[in-house]
């Protein structure tokens, strides 16, 4: 079955204990309701750097990424329709980019 990196943008850092404990049960649920489609749960990121030729800038590129899970899905569309449940997403915080990895 094809696999699919779910990559995160946006999205906002809890500023209580109470706010943090609810976003924790809001992924967990989420994962829980993906099942064993969830190959890896990834986990939030810092601020990127982004390296090219011209050198190493520390501004996160043009749309900084917030984290990464990896999901089993039947196709990108079944990946799609998963990726609507992130809390992220239910909440109007951020976006998920789909992305099929493409086994060589």
């Amino acid at each position: 079955m094809p696999r699919f990196m779910y990559v995160f943008h946006g999205g906002s850092t809890p500023e209580s204990p109470a706010a943090q404990e609810a976003a924790m049960a809001a992924w967990g649920a989420w994962f829980a309701e993906m099942g064993d489609a969830v190959l890896d749960g990834g986990g939030p990121a810092g601020l990127s750097k982004t390296v090219s030729a011209d050198g190493i800038t520390d501004d996160g590129g043009a749309n900084p990424v917030s984290g990464l899970t990896i999901v089993e899905a039947a196709d990108q569309q079944a990946a799609c329709e998963m990726a609507k449940g992130c809390p992220m997403v239910r909440d109007g915080t951020g976006s998920v980019e789909v992305a099929e990895i493409i086994q060589m």
